[in-house]
């Protein structure tokens, strides 16, 4: 494919609605440096592709024909990651620009290129042009590049009409690039849900096909995707699309099953995806920690009740066990950091504790760092009728209070008084 003559479709940006006021200062500086000491530099993927639906983009990604080792050289700022394909994170304060080397569409059979028996990709250091690195690019829509030089917008795939007509489609044979990526139908589900682009009836069904694969990834990258589906502010549709195209299931097995036999439970985490959106859109806090709780929360629940059934266990040893095992079998599939999982275990511990309906188990829980976080987690079990009424308006009288005491009501007199002395 790389051998034969390809044909660019170069565009001036004025012409498109391309918003160069929203492009980052320090890609610019880094596009500037790099043309200046001799090399091709562009823009590329998903920040052009944001700028012209008239969203802001969150990350600016550069490649270049300059081989990581030169990048390197010319920024201090620079730090090489990556095994499978060497990258350059250039740093600029809070902001990271990522910098890759063009590379080759053609399969290498020395030692810098390397395939798993599946055919995913394990190492692919093998460099090439910008009329090869175009076929490795995962969807059209993302294999735009913007040359600051000149202008102009090049496309070599077609990549604009796929924006125009808001479609996905993956650049060559679909079933090899699920094979060498498979996390690339994860990111189909959450441009699906992101961009609201439509994924042909051919690309489901090949996606349904081969979702198995996700097994095949290492499940640190699968927590790195599972935060950028569900904490990005539309975590409710990601849910949806996983859910229609078998993805969910491949991750969280055992929610899966517990939210097809239970519609109650499906309504919970729809509603916990729903408020989870809204905080981020308000740019309120929010913690991966709660939405993994609300996700395991009834295959938690049911092994207690298993557990505490065959063993004189307590209703919290039973949950305490049953946690532990939980999260230990879905390790393999997305590695949750210990800082998430023993927060979580906490939080939903605290659900069974709230259960015990006294001033004095008010008084010990409230000053509870995972009270709050714990309290929000009762509320969205009560929207779908999971706890009782009494539960909850007596532990939104305990949370009422607490507010109060953390935030005293300002009294202008009794502060004039201190300032004075009096």
């Amino acid at each position: 494919m790389a051998k034969q003559e390809i044909k660019v479709n170069k565009i001036k940006s004025t012409i498109l609605d391309f918003n160069k006021n929203l492009l980052s200062k320090n890609s610019l500086k880094v596009l500037k440096k790099l043309n200046q000491s001799g090399f091709q530099a562009f823009l590329v993927g998903g920040s052009i592709r944001d700028l012209l639906i008239g969203k802001e983009p969150k990350d600016f990604d550069i490649v270049t024909d300059a081989k990581p080792e030169q990048i390197k050289k010319i920024f201090r700022n620079c730090r090489l990651i990556g095994r499978r394909f060497r990258l350059a994170h250039i740093y600029f304060g809070r902001e990271l620009i990522e910098v890759a080397t063009f590379r080759s569409s053609e399969t290498s059979n020395d030692k810098k290129s390397k395939y798993d028996n599946k055919g995913r990709i394990l190492r692919d250091n093998v460099f090439g042009k910008i009329e090869e690195d175009v076929f490795r690019r995962d969807f059209k829509c993302n294999a735009l590049y913007y040359s600051i030089l000149d202008d102009l917008i090049w496309d070599f795939v077609g990549g604009l009409d796929d924006i125009k007509q808001k479609r996905l489609n993956f650049i060559g044979n679909v079933t090899k690039r699920l094979r060498e990526d498979p996390v690339r139908m994860l990111r189909a589900a959450r441009f699906n849900a992101k961009l609201n682009f439509a994924l042909s009836h051919q690309l489901k069904c090949e996606i349904k096909n081969n979702s198995k694969l996700l097994n095949n990834v290492p499940a640190a990258r699968i927590f790195d995707e599972f935060l950028k589906l569900f904490q990005s502010g539309y975590g409710e549709k990601a849910f949806c699309s996983m859910m229609e195209l078998n993805l969910f299931k491949e991750i969280f097995p055992y929610t899966f099953d517990e939210a097809i036999s239970d519609g109650k439970f499906k309504s919970f985490i729809e509603e916990a995806l729903r408020n989870t959106d809204e905080r981020i859109n308000s740019q309120l806090s929010t913690t991966p920690m709660f939405l993994i709780g609300v996700f395991l929360w009834k295959p938690i629940k049911a092994r207690a009740q298993y557990i505490q059934n065959e063993n004189q266990y307590s209703k919290i040893q039973s949950m305490v066990i049953a946690s532990y095992d939980i999260v230990g079998l879905h390790q393999d599939l997305i590695a949750i950091p210990k800082r998430f999982s023993s927060s979580m275990r906490e939080m939903l511990i605290m659900q069974i504790r709230f259960e015990k309906l006294t001033d004095k188990q008010a008084s010990k829980l409230k000053n509870s760092r995972f009270f709050r976080a714990a309290y929000d987690f009762l509320l969205l079990r009560s929207i779908v009728g999971d706890c009782s009424r009494e539960v909850v308006n007596f532990w939104t009288k305990v949370e009422q209070q607490t507010i109060k005491i953390k935030y005293p009501k300002y009294n202008k007199n009794r502060n004039y008084r201190k300032l004075k002395g009096l």
